[in-house]
């Protein structure tokens, strides 16, 4: 059975080329695509929260509030695909292509069973909002937006699982190219809908939904090779302990830390409630600017984090850890530059997301200013420190340090200071400006310090 998973000469010559390559180059070539496909993504995010404000200032709070829970459940999708990829990458780099066969068929399996879970939970939405707090008016206006986003989302855990098999061949001209497509798409329909039709919130729920099934069906086509060693075939589905059992055990912290994240991202909407709902819509929208130079430091993670884990695999440490001090460079480099750039055309940004079919609300956009400037100052440059360790972490399977870093990133860096600031100063909706700033900060220098010491651990072991 395993003499017929074949490799191809692309794959063959990508693995050498990771193995052996110059790693500046290395780092680059795989790593670019990958920033590029999270920038692209992220703009999904961005054009949704433009064109919610078109409709009105509450509509795109309500997207802002709803998404972070969309996102506790993505989490489930997304951690699967990051953990399990890792070991993926790591069996590839050892050369043993069953087990990559294996684990890759097993991992569409294990990801089927969770989207059939999520499936069956859709029903019960709006009264999982309302326990969780959600205030009445995002549950009218933005219910049945929640619950199309969520079947996308159920769509998205095979389209992440997808897209870490292409990132772990080093196939990210693929990922970027796919992505493009898919974007297009969605920036149509979404258009068509809202300018076109003049539809509410629900029909950018819609747009997400059609354009998750469209990467569906192109994923499908793209594993459907028996004998590839990247295809899926159910006879090389093996859900034990040498196959499954891995992936399953690096995952679980990663859906944890990401689920723990946007958790305390929903909780930190709510306390910013208090300033008004156009604050945690400003808050939202400033996340999504801030996001344009995060979103492309966490592709460049996600490629790095593949080439570490491929060189440890082959047991070339020093090449591992090579590739982790050129993804910080590249790291603090797009940090720093990005931080200049957000700052410089900050009025133009923020004017954009303060129009609605209203006209220009003025006030809207100072809150939006005063919250960004405090976020990309503290976001730019230290998330992208944490950025690359995480690739280390991830790379080396340390996935509890990861889970331990986000943890205290909201829930010791953020939401005790948003107490504090709610319950012993007068400040307003720049409070939001302000935890973001000393949360990322503080996570920045708490991921520097984790970072030493494993790499100080690795070169001892």
């Amino acid at each position: 059975m395993e003499k017929t998973i074949e490799l191809s000469e692309k794959d063959q010559a990508s693995r050498e080329f990771i193995l052996h390559g110059n790693m500046w180059w290395v780092v680059a070539k795989i790593c670019l695509p990958l920033a590029i496909f999270q920038e692209v993504n992220h703009l999904f995010t961005i054009l949704d929260t433009m064109m919610a404000s078109h409709i009105s200032a509450e509509a795109v709070s309500a997207v802002a509030y709803l998404a972070q829970f969309q996102l506790m459940i993505s989490a489930i999708g997304t951690g699967l695909a990051a953990g399990s990829s890792i070991k993926v990458s790591e069996a590839y780099g050892a050369g043993d292509f069953a087990l990559v066969k294996k684990r890759v068929s097993s991992l569409i399996a294990v990801c089927g069973c969770m989207a059939a879970l999520i499936l069956a939970l859709l029903p019960f939405t709006p009264t999982f909002l309302r326990i969780t707090g959600t205030p009445e008016s995002f549950i009218e206006i933005g219910s049945r937006y929640f619950m199309i986003t969520i079947g996308g989302t159920i769509l998205s855990f095979f389209n992440n699982v997808y897209i870490a098999i292409e990132r772990a061949r080093g196939n990210s001209r693929r990922i970027m190219a796919l992505n493009m497509l898919v974007m297009t798409l969605k920036l149509s329909l979404t258009a068509f809908f809202i300018y076109g039709l003049h539809g509410d919130i629900t029909m950018i729920g819609v747009a997400t939904l059609i354009s998750q099934a469209v990467m569906l069906i192109l994923a499908a086509y793209h594993l459907s090779g028996k004998n590839d060693v990247f295809g899926f075939s159910p006879r090389y589905i093996a859900l034990n302990r040498k196959v499954t059992a891995p992936m399953i055990t690096l995952s679980l912290p990663v859906i944890i830390e990401k689920i723990a994240f946007s958790m305390g991202k929903t909780v930190v909407n709510a306390m910013c409630a208090n300033y008004g709902t156009t604050t945690v819509g400003a808050l939202g929208i400033s996340n999504n600017v801030n996001g344009t130079v995060t979103s492309f430091q966490d592709g460049l993670k996600d490629g790095g984090a593949a080439i570490i884990s491929q060189n440890r695999g082959a047991g070339k440490h020093d090449r591992a850890l090579d590739a982790f001090y050129k993804l910080l460079v590249y790291n603090v480099l797009v940090g720093f530059v990005g931080w200049i750039l957000v700052n410089v055309f900050i009025g133009p940004l923020t004017w954009i997301f303060a129009n609605s079919q209203s006209g220009f609300q003025p006030e809207f956009q100072q809150i939006i200013i005063k919250v960004l400037r405090f976020e990309s100052l503290g976001g730019c440059v230290p998330l992208g420190v944490t950025a690359a360790v995480m690739a280390l972490l991830y790379g080396y399977g340390r996935t509890r340090l990861t889970l331990l870093i986000n943890f205290c990133r909201v829930f010791v860096f953020r939401i005790p200071v948003l107490w504090a600031l709610q319950h012993f100063t007068s400040l307003g909706s720049e409070s939001a400006g302000i935890i973001m700033l000393v949360s990322n900060t503080c996570v920045g220098i708490m991921s520097g310090i984790i970072g030493a010491m494993v790499v100080r651990k690795i070169r001892k072991n």
